[in-house]
């Protein structure tokens, strides 16, 4: 599998736990301290933090940070939009779309 694909596998592994955690700490809050929800999101969270540590060995932090957490909050707010059923404005997709452009642009300095 060549380098790239791997190196952009690493950061959507990285990405969708993030997510995940974010969801599940949202459904597990306001409830029991602990409970299932709650410890599934730390784990994800967890694992999260190992997989990004091991893009941070292949990006410039520059170039790895705003593009994961980018990619998060695109990924947490179609999340919270559609499994979540939560209300999202359209100025705020407006500002999702130009997090686009802008994760766009840090990335295509990448070179592979």
């Amino acid at each position: 599998m060549p380098p790239y694909l791997v190196s952009g596998l690493l950061v959507l592994i990285t990405v969708a736990l993030n997510t995940l955690a974010q969801a599940l700490l949202k459904l597990g809050s306001g409830q029991n301290p602990v409970n299932p929800y709650l410890l599934s999101g730390i784990l994800s969270y967890g694992l999260s933090t190992i997989f990004y540590i091991v893009v941070l060995g292949k990006f410039n932090l520059s170039v790895a940070y705003p593009v994961i957490i980018g990619l998060t909050v695109l990924s947490t707010t179609v999340t919270g939009a559609y499994f979540l059923g939560e209300k999202v404005a359209t100025v705020q997709w407006l500002g999702i779309g130009l997090m686009l452009s802008g994760i766009s642009a840090i990335a295509s300095a990448v070179k592979s």
